[in-house]
């Protein structure tokens, strides 16, 4: 797959490409399903397939730190499409300029004159441009004069419900994991590089893995039965908490922190990624650390339990 940063490093495809565009965060299900579609065109056509997403998503941009929390983060994100049959992945920058950008000006300009698009695929809430005054319809007339096909996917529905990020953040927030597992089409996870941090969990016995989420809001909050990937090809267990610490300094800052069982190995640096399992319990502020301490401990044996059960 080819990452391409930006329009200004996009070269027009002579012979055209099959496209689709969104935020595709959290890569669930129904955006497979688009993708899936797009990547049959494109191999009936003989043309790439271009997929097209914004960063920052278009609600982080405009509200701020009172979006939506976000399901996977660009690089997290990057490393999910490489896994789909997507030959080039288009990253733009969604900034003042390109929020003003007209519906026309976005299929004459982008579609037409930089993609050369020959078919587009699109999910059923698409709008675009200025005042997301572009939809479905709009693109289809511009297609019909321009010689591009326009495909709406419709809904993908699992259990009546239609799939989407929402949907997966709402089941995350809950502590629903078997819910979001069901609607992602995988395990929810998250990735990043260990970091150093306080060292006051090996104070208390309970050594961690820090990895900074880099973001106020988070889909998760807690303490979870986790397993960690991307050490020696082998996956660990363990238990996790994502929150800000109350108990320890109670910043702003949002710190996912994993105690791996009978691990020893010194994995700073390295990018692993955490899966989340089973939510355990809410965060919590104690009175004192020996009270946090015991707590711990019992979210250790919690975890374990879980683990068993599920390999009986």
């Amino acid at each position: 797959m080819r990452l391409i940063r930006g329009l200004s490093h996009l070269e027009p495809f002579e012979n055209g490409c099959v496209l689709t565009i969104g935020n595709f965060d959290g890569l669930h299900l129904g955006h497979r399903t688009v993708i899936k579609k797009l990547a049959e065109r494109g191999e009936r056509l003989g043309l790439p397939v271009v997929t097209m997403i914004f960063e920052p998503q278009p609600l982080e941009y405009f509200l701020g730190d009172n979006s939506p929390s976000r399901l996977t983060r660009l690089r997290e994100k990057v490393i999910e499409f490489a896994k789909l049959p997507v030959d080039n992945l288009l990253i733009v920058r969604f900034n003042r300029h390109f929020a003003n950008v007209d519906a026309e000006q976005f299929i004459d300009d982008i579609l037409i004159k930089k993609l050369n698009v020959k078919h587009l695929v699109i999910g059923d809430d698409f709008h675009f441009g200025k005042a997301r005054r572009g939809t479905t319809l709009m693109l289809k007339e511009q297609g019909h004069r321009h010689g591009f096909s326009v495909e709406d996917t419709g809904s993908h529905l699992i259990e009546g419900l239609r799939i989407s990020s929402t949907l997966i953040r709402d089941a995350l927030g809950e502590g629903d994991l078997a819910m979001a597992e069901k609607l992602l089409g995988r395990c929810y996870s998250v990735c990043g590089r260990v970091a150093h941090g306080d060292k006051r969990g090996r104070t208390m016995g309970y050594p961690t893995a820090n990895i900074r989420m880099f973001r106020k809001n988070t889909p998760v909050n807690g303490v979870f039965a986790v397993t960690m990937t991307g050490v020696d090809g082998l996956e660990f267990e363990g238990v996790a908490n994502v929150g800000i610490r109350p108990t320890v300094d109670g910043g702003s800052t949002v710190i996912l922190e994993t105690y791996l069982f009978d691990f020893d190995k010194e994995i700073y640096g390295r990018y692993v990624e955490v899966h989340f399992k089973q939510k355990i319990r809410e965060e919590v502020c104690f009175q004192s650390l020996e009270q946090l301490q015991a707590q711990i401990e019992k979210d250790v044996v919690d975890a374990k339990k879980f683990f068993e059960i599920k390999r009986l």
